[in-house]
């Protein structure tokens, strides 16, 4: 079973745009899905997907409030507060499922609607 402190971990390199470290938690081969964009499959993918996204937005905080392990996947749900590059705020829920192999995520899907993020701020 993987830890808070693994769960804890993962978020901390995305909120810290490490893209190579977030990377550590996946397989080479691995698929990554956020909400309704295309699947981005093996790191060079990954990576182009998450840095296109983190140059997007100025920066974001998690704040995982459950999180469970069941055999083959962690889920997980809680609230993200992006930083705009205008400084303005938004909070969104979410929810993450992880495809699991062995100890790292071969299967990463974000459930989340990112409309209101990439809309004129008011």
């Amino acid at each position: 079973m993987l830890t808070d402190d693994w769960t804890a971990a993962l978020f901390d390199s995305i909120d810290a745009m490490d893209t190579s470290r977030f990377l550590s938690f996946l397989t080479d081969d691995g698929d990554f899905t956020f909400g309704n964009m295309a699947v981005a499959t093996g790191h060079a993918a990954i990576r182009v997907a998450v840095d296109g996204f983190f140059a997007s937005i100025q920066e974001s905080r998690h704040e995982i409030l459950n999180a469970w392990t069941v055999p083959g996947h962690v889920i997980c749900r809680g609230k993200v507060v992006y930083t705009r590059h205008d400084r303005s705020q938004l909070t969104l829920p979410f929810a993450n499922i992880f495809g699991m192999r062995e100890k790292l995520i071969n299967d990463y899907r974000i459930y989340i609607d990112a409309t209101p993020l990439f809309a004129p701020s008011t």
